[in-house]
């Protein structure tokens, strides 16, 4: 073994290629492209898109928590509060109300990134319905889009949760089951642009 190791130690490795950054970006779609193509993709994994306005955002998410008869909420959102909730109260929440860091058209997937608007990571986690609102203007083309504006969270050491719909996952028989390791629904509220005065 002592041999092997030697021989291992004495390669010439020579010089690494260096990695590529030249990551493809998909620029060419316009915003309204962006957040069709968004809606699209969320729908695709399962989940829930509500398109809005700034106007019509409570109206909506009031509509949204009658509609799973969610009363005992908790988020991010503007008279929500978390805080003090530990693993237990979160699991007795009927929902939980959040923003996010943005959105990725390309793969219709959520960023969650620790932030104020994100919240913390159990709150996403723990309860069984999540409704979580994206603004047009948060949502990105593509995956290495995305990084590049998360860098600054990633050096900060926030979490990022990557959301591709309600959780869900297959046993050996390949059933499906839902809610194993996070929301079983998941409602995304795409909130246009205000109008400009």
């Amino acid at each position: 073994m002592r041999h092997a190791l030697q021989r291992i130690r004495g390669v010439d490795r020579g010089t690494p290629e260096p990695v590529r950054r030249a990551y493809r970006r998909d620029g060419s779609l316009s915003s309204v492209e962006r957040t069709a193509r968004f809606c699209e993709r969320v729908a695709d994994y399962n989940a829930t898109v509500h398109r809005t306005t700034p106007d019509d955002l409570a109206a909506r998410i009031e509509a949204v928590c009658a509609a799973h008869g969610a009363t005992r909420l908790a988020g991010t959102i503007e008279g929500l509060d978390d805080a003090a909730l530990g693993p237990r109260e979160l699991d007795a929440l009927d929902g939980v109300v959040t923003g996010c860091a943005l959105g990725i058209a390309e793969t219709g997937t959520i960023v969650l990134d620790g932030g104020a608007a994100s919240g913390r990571r159990a709150l996403t986690l723990v309860p069984d319905l999540h409704l979580c609102v994206v603004h047009e203007e948060q949502i990105v083309a593509s995956v290495p889009d995305a990084v590049q504006q998360l860098a600054e969270a990633a050096r900060a050491g926030r979490p990022i949760t990557l959301v591709s719909g309600p959780s869900a996952t297959s046993d050996i028989e390949l059933d499906r089951v839902e809610g194993v390791h996070g929301p079983r629904r998941l409602e995304v509220l795409v909130v246009a642009p205000a109008p400009r005065a």
